[in-house]
C-alpha cells in the first residue's frame, strides 16, 4: 500500500517520530498530553486508510486537518514546557507542513476527478 501511497509514507514516518518523542514526555503528563497526542496521530492514520479506499475522499481529508491542526497546538505545548527539545519541535512542525501540503493536495487532486466524474 504504500509505495502507491505517499500520504500512507509520510504519515507513517511522522507517526514513528511522534511515538519516539512521546516516551520522553514526563509521567506526570502522559495520561493527559501524551495520550491525546497518540490518540490525534493514531486517528489520522485511521483517516489516512479510511481515504484510501474511499470514493469520497474530502471529508476524511478535511478530518485529518482538523487533527494535524490540534497535533501542532499539542506539539508547541510540549515545546514550550521543555517536553521536547527545539529542534524535535522543529522537525515535527516541517513534517507536520509537508503533510498538510499532501493532503491539501490531495483533496485538490480528489475534488477535480470527481468533477470530471460529474461533467
Amino acid at each position: 500500500m504504500n509505495e502507491n501511497y505517499p500520504v500512507f509514507t509520510k504519515w507513517m514516518l511522522i507517526l514513528e517520530l511522534i511515538m519516539d518523542r512521546a516516551e520522553g514526555i514526563p509521567k506526570s503528563v502522559r495520561y493527559s498530553l501524551t495520550s491525546r497526542i497518540l490518540n490525534y496521530a493514531n486517528d489520522i492514520l485511521e483517516l489516512v486508510i479510511e481515504a484510501i479506499y474511499s470514493k469520497e475522499k474530502a471529508e476524511k481529508i478535511d478530518r485529518m486537518n482538523l487533527l494535524l491542526e490540534k497535533l501542532r497546538v499539542y506539539v508547541r505545548i510540549c515545546e514550550k514546557r521543555n517536553y521536547i527539545s527545539h529542534k524535535q519541535y522543529y522537525r515535527l512542525s516541517v513534517e507536520f507542513n509537508e503533510f498538510g501540503k499532501m493532503i491539501g493536495g490531495w483533496k485538490k487532486g480528489d475534488h477535480n476527478q470527481q468533477a470530471e466524474l460529474k461533467g
